[in-house]
């Protein structure tokens, strides 16, 4: 059966590079490749946000910490940006949970310019910085082949991950590889199948 988001609730898109922080009931919607979308809500505060964000540097170290070297730049500024958001709102920094998505491995046909690993440096970037600022990770899907389209429901803290097919996901990761190279262009949604990550049963 098709996914179809609630009728009441407003429909957000997160294009790449950006984020959005609410307090509303909201669906956060994005498409993903070797980018990686994050999560982050205070449930106690019932408050939420989403980013999607790609490294945009070239040059990594394979055996060093990400979150501390010259590619974690990019990628610090645009989870800072969410929680300083996040806590302007209300939320508290000991109260954030993430749920992550994204880093998908990279098709060989568009991979050009050290692309190639731009998903695997992603998905190792995000998980130590949330290890870093102690932010727990309640849910996670990342890595494999294809692209993902992520809906963060804001009011109950789920997300609906759904596969695309493998032919979208070149399409998805031509258009990040454009991002990447500070360039633009419009994304398109694909039907697949609906996983839910739901929010933790209460201790």
């Amino acid at each position: 059966m098709p996914y179809q988001a609630p009728p009441l609730k407003e429909r957000l898109i997160i294009h790449p590079g950006n984020h959005q922080v609410t307090k509303d009931k909201l669906v956060m919607q994005t498409l993903l490749g070797s980018c990686v979308a994050t999560c982050l809500y205070d449930d106690h505060a019932h408050i939420a946000g989403m980013n999607h964000f790609m490294l945009a540097n070239k040059r990594y170290s394979k055996d060093g910490p990400i979150a501390i070297t010259e590619v974690g730049r990019y990628g610090i500024n645009a989870m800072e940006v969410l929680i300083n958001d996040l806590l302007k709102l209300g939320a508290a920094k000991n109260r954030l949970k993430a749920k992550v998505f994204g880093g998908g491995k990279i098709i060989s046909t568009v991979a050009r310019d050290n692309f190639l690993c731009v998903g695997e440096v992603n998905q190792r970037f995000v998980l130590e910085f949330l290890d870093m600022e102690r932010i727990p990770v309640t849910a996670k899907d990342m890595g494999g082949e294809l692209g993902r389209v992520i809906h963060f429901h804001t009011d109950t803290f789920s997300v609906f991950r759904r596969y695309i097919a493998k032919t979208q996901t070149v399409q998805v990761e031509k258009t990040e590889h454009y991002y990447w190279s500070m360039e633009i262009q419009s994304h398109e949604e694909k039907t697949g199948t609906v996983i839910l990550f739901d929010k933790p049963a209460r201790s």
